[in-house]
């Protein structure tokens, strides 16, 4: 058997790497645990920056999620010294348009990892600066982040923004009040319950813990505070408590957010509030189509709802959350639209994870309508029989349809560690990672890439496009280089 061209396996190499990021967040799955995940997830990373930094550094424009956005960042920084000039300009480029899109969180965990691994050279202060500069309110990142602005600050040595912050950071008792309301908020809710209300919800609750304030008060009076997130989260709790004024507008929710909020309730509770989530669901699967809406022509999707779609304590219920969010979406976006469950099921209202995988008698059912498109969004495991979609998909695109009249795509939610990719059906059907129902149209047109019919340099072109679209929404500033001939080493003291 020849040898693979040389561009074409480095494409399919990308494409791999792609679909872990998209899909693997290092936590436990229906398959694996977390362990194997991250150990599965760490060679693919190294593998990737040693052989492909450029490409690897791309990913950071593609929809890859929140975790593997975070590690990339640090992988890039910890090897500055490995990149050239005009290579360090991209990647800084990348790297601070990421940041602003990352959760505040989560970027300032990325920091203290930083400083853990003594990762201090000029391109990272100056990275870490320029991203503090354009955090909106310096007082409420002190309240709500204290340890990581702090260590931060004391990782780059820059001053604090403002002349209060660094005696409220450092030396937080060595003033008796504070010019900035929040602040003085946080020092007043040491011993003055109504000063908690002024809090962030999540420091506020631990204040309230503190005080002894009965839940259901707290949630009442903290509720004006609350983001929209946070009012998602704590709705059902809070109603429970007799929190009536916890409530949220649900049609403005993220969609995949939404519907693993749906998929949260009990099955009473969904038949009872049926008309509300249905509206809700469907709301937001057509914000998220916007100009598509309507011109996907004939789609029919085989979603999976099998008992693996579960997943794990840790990801509970995501990969049906992300069918369920890419049936709303798929019919906001199709002239017309059929939904085939793996149960059976036709109230996708009420979907749960239940029973074996019948992927291939779906796949059956699905063909037979005769769609442009056929979508599958499912975890790989056909089990019922074993290999029978792989069988009707190879005779479908070899005997029945060779032309490719029908667009067979297969989006799967789960990484499968043990095989270093997400898993699939059959290498005639193209298959790209899903983490949110909110990609799905992206990544219907990165899955035509890795068909295995395509070489690295049209791949290539696809990364620059969208590298250039994701920086085009980009402020320009991006951080300063060092001068020319500067030593740039990955060490140095925190």
């Amino acid at each position: 058997m020849p040898a693979a061209p040389e561009g074409l396996v480095a494409a399919e190499d990308v494409l791999l790497f792609v679909n872990a990021a998209v899909t693997a967040t290092g936590q436990r799955e229906f398959h694996s645990g977390a362990d194997r995940q991250r150990m599965s997830l760490d060679f693919l990373h190294a593998y990737m920056l040693g052989n492909y930094r450029e490409l690897y550094a791309a990913a950071l424009a593609l929809g890859v999620n929140d975790h593997n956005a975070a590690l990339i960042v640090r992988h890039l920084l910890e090897t500055a010294g490995e990149a050239g000039p005009e290579q360090r300009r991209t990647e800084g480029a990348l790297i601070a348009r990421r940041l602003e899109l990352l959760p505040p969180q989560r970027v300032y965990a990325l920091f203290a990892e930083l400083r853990a691994a003594r990762v201090n050279n000029r391109r990272t202060r100056a990275i870490i600066r320029d991203w503090l500069a354009t955090r909106p309110d310096p007082a409420f990142d002190a309240v709500k982040y204290r340890a990581g602005v702090k260590s931060a600050l004391r990782h780059t040595h820059l001053p604090s923004a403002t002349e209060e912050l660094g005696p409220f950071l450092f030396a937080p008792r060595s003033r008796t009040r504070f010019r900035h309301p929040l602040l003085d908020a946080r020092r007043r809710a040491r011993y003055e319950q109504a000063a908690l209300y002024e809090l962030p919800f999540t420091v506020a609750e631990g204040f309230a813990a503190r005080h002894g304030i009965a839940r259901e008060v707290f949630l009442e009076r903290i509720a004006p505070r609350l983001t929209r997130l946070e009012r998602l989260r704590l709705q059902e709790s809070a109603k429970r408590a007799g929190a009536e004024a916890v409530r949220t507008d649900l049609a403005r929710m993220p969609l995949t957010r939404l519907a693993s909020y749906v998929l949260g309730l009990p099955a009473p509770d969904r038949v009872e509030r049926r008309a509300e989530l249905t509206a809700a669901l469907t709301a937001a699967a057509r914000r998220t189509a916007g100009a598509r809406a309507g011109s996907w022509g004939r789609v029919t999707a085989v979603l999976d709802d099998s008992y693996s779609a579960y997943a794990s304590g840790q990801k509970r219920r995501r990969p049906l959350a992300v069918a369920l969010a890419a049936h709303f979406l798929l019919a906001a976006l199709a002239g017309s639209y059929r939904a085939l469950w793996t149960s059976g099921r036709t109230d996708a209202l009420l979907a749960r994870p239940q029973g074996p995988t019948p992927l291939g008698a779906r796949l059956l059912d699905a063909l037979e309508t005769g769609p442009d498109l056929l979508l599958v969004v499912s975890d790989g495991f056909d089990n019922a029989p074993p290999g029978l979609a792989a069988e009707v998909l190879r005779v479908w695109r070899t005997r029945i349809d060779p032309a490719g009249r029908t667009d067979v795509v297969h989006l799967n939610p789960v990484y499968d560690a043990r095989g270093f990719e997400v898993r699939r059906l059959s290498p005639a059907v193209p298959t790209a990672g899903i983490r949110d129902a909110e990609d799905l149209p992206a990544l219907v047109e990165l899955a035509a890439f890795a068909t295995g019919r395509t070489g690295l340099p049209r791949l290539r072109a696809h990364l620059d496009a969208r590298v250039a679209e994701f920086l085009a929404a980009a402020p320009e500033r991006f951080p300063a280089e060092p001068a020319a001939g500067a030593a740039e080493t990955a060490g140095g003291t925190a």
